[in-house]
């Protein structure tokens, strides 16, 4: 395969693939995956939630007893760089993941809602509970961002997951409002009833309702996160660097979770833009022996 100069090789734990990365990640992402053949194929799969809406993911299939079920962020998608590299290293471990697409977000049905974090929540429950019904362990949850807070709230809500991680989610829901919204977006709200928020050419992306703004206030992090089973494993990845969720987010969480591992990532944005290899490698090991661990218990 030629390659441009432009282009980075960054090696993955597993020999059997390789990423290129450059400004255009998911150009190469396709390169790379074409090239080195990944060991399943992706396929649709789509799952109903329980407000009847259609939810669209793609299967990473390797044959896998488990499935490691994979959750973006806000107004992103399973298509992300960081999401789907993670499905494809996992692949290439022989491990099945299955990366999907929120109500209202990509491909799947619903409209955009600001907040619908439990909502949320209750998608990812469906999806597991699609899988289960087809007997395939959902035994770990990955999310990514605001997918991050997701696959906490999970299992204080819901059991059965005995592994979870977090990358870059956020402690403290109260904070990094303002920077989305404007300084005055509560008096706007609560004056208008809702807040239009628009992209750089003027166009509404989406709208906050004063209904969905409480939604997102009135999520306890710090409560739900003190729900989580001892038993379920949980791994928070942060970057020291991150612009959008300050590091002491993840402190937080240390100190909260009972049965919790932290991993700053030196230097990594909230993207984690120039550490996607470290990234995937400490998320690799964590989930690689954490099912080796289960495996063993259950002998």
């Amino acid at each position: 395969m030629l390659l441009s100069s432009s282009f980075t090789p960054i090696s993955f734990p597993s020999p059997k693939f390789t990423l290129y990365q450059n400004r255009s990640p998911k150009r190469i992402l396709k390169m790379a995956q074409s090239a080195y053949n990944p060991v399943g194929r992706q396929q649709k799969i789509i799952v109903p939630n329980k407000h009847g809406e259609k939810l669209v993911g793609l299967l990473h299939e390797t044959g896998s007893e488990e499935i490691v079920i994979l959750c973006h962020g806000f107004r992103s998608t399973k298509e992300t760089t960081t999401i789907t590299n993670l499905a494809i290293a996992l692949e290439n471990e022989g491990i099945s993941a299955f990366r999907f697409d929120f109500a209202g977000n990509g491909e799947s049905e619903g409209t955009f809602q600001y907040g619908n974090y439990w909502r949320e929540a209750d998608d990812l429950h469906a999806v597991i509970q699609h899988f289960s019904g087809a007997n395939r362990a959902a035994s770990t949850i990955l999310g990514h961002s605001k997918g991050g807070d997701v696959v906490l709230l999970y299992p204080s809500k819901y059991h059965g997951i005995r592994t979870v991680v977090n990358v870059s989610g956020r402690y403290d829901l109260q904070r990094g409002i303002e920077e989305r919204l404007g300084k005055d977006f509560l008096e706007t709200i609560k004056k208008e009833g809702y807040l239009d928020v628009k992209n750089k050419t003027g166009d509404v992306s989406y709208r906050v309702t004063e209904e969905s703004l409480m939604d997102r206030l009135s999520t306890d992090m710090h409560e739900a996160c003190l729900q989580i089973d001892k038993e379920c494993q949980v791994l928070t990845v942060h970057g020291s660097a991150d612009e959008t969720i300050p590091v002491e987010d993840a402190l937080e969480f240390s100190k909260i979770i009972p049965n919790h591992k932290l991993h700053v990532i030196e230097g990594a944005d909230h993207c984690y833009t120039s550490h996607q290899a470290e990234l995937v490698s400490v998320v690799l090991d964590f989930i690689k022996a954490a099912l080796q661990q289960d495996k063993a218990t259950s002998n």
